[in-house]
């Protein structure tokens, strides 16, 4: 499936969170805007850094009324343990079937070191807080994430 285009209203879902309750990004509308990223696989050096960085970012993301919910096809369980090992401060969303990945377009062939195989993409989709996508980033650099996100969401 291709990702969803600039300016349209972004695909909506509910996902359970890394401590059991349900997410849905239509409780945003309104509220806030949101930085939806698509990541791998929680706990893994790239990921965490990336996570690490919103973690940090908190406060200059409120600053701009800006949430971020990460999404990968991680248990619950594995979030948890993600979220409390690495002190995260914000949702993390299990899409263990990746249906909200294939939504996204984010779904796809990987390759790793000669292997091939299905996976994430990983890509960022900012939202605004009337539910309209504004922005995709399909090159992330994991380092500079969060630094980028907050770049962009400056100049909107």
């Amino acid at each position: 499936m291709n990702a969803p285009k600039i300016g349209n209203l972004a695909p909506t879902f509910t996902l359970t969170d890394h401590a059991g309750k349900k997410i849905s990004l239509k409780d945003c509308q309104g509220k806030a805007n949101v930085v939806l990223y698509f990541y791998p696989k929680a706990m893994t050096p790239g990921c965490t850094v990336q996570a690490c960085g919103l973690r940090d970012s908190k406060q200059q993301l409120a600053q701009l009324d800006t949430i971020a919910l990460g999404i990968s096809p991680d248990p619950v369980a594995r979030l948890l343990k993600f979220s409390e090992r690495d002190g995260l401060n914000f949702n993390l969303l299990s899409d263990e079937d990746h249906a909200v990945a294939d939504k996204y377009g984010v779904w796809g062939l990987k390759k790793f070191m000669g292997r091939e195989f299905m996976g994430i993409r990983r890509t960022t989709f900012i939202i605004d807080k009337g539910g309209r996508l504004l922005h995709t980033m399909d090159k992330v650099n994991t380092k500079t994430h969060h630094d980028d996100v907050i770049a962009i969401l400056n100049t909107l």
